[in-house]
């Protein structure tokens, strides 16, 4: 059995990742809901073909979801924030 569980969402996009009963999530899912542009191209090149998928997400979108993603995986430190109980820091539990 497995449960969606939301790191961030908003009115239009959705982060997530799939827990299943003992194990660590592997994968990261994220929803986009009417993107402004999006394609969807298979490329081949000499080493072999493989598909892309291109799109546009609004600036505000991509840092909700990065800071989202950053205190979900503890990784101020490795960006240069907080790593205490600083203000921003998964240890604050105001922020």
């Amino acid at each position: 059995m497995s449960t969606k569980a939301s790191i961030t969402s908003g009115e239009a996009h959705r982060l997530y990742i799939q827990e299943h009963l003992g194990s660590e999530p592997k994968s990261v899912f994220f929803e986009l809901t009417r993107p402004s542009e999006f394609s969807v191209a298979k490329e081949t090149t000499k080493v072999g073909a493989s598909d892309l998928l291109i799109v546009e997400i609004p600036s505000e979108v991509m840092d909700d979801i990065a800071i989202a993603w950053i205190k979900k995986r503890r990784l101020q430190g490795a960006v240069g924030g907080p790593v205490g109980n600083e203000w921003g820091s998964p240890n604050n539990p105001e922020g």
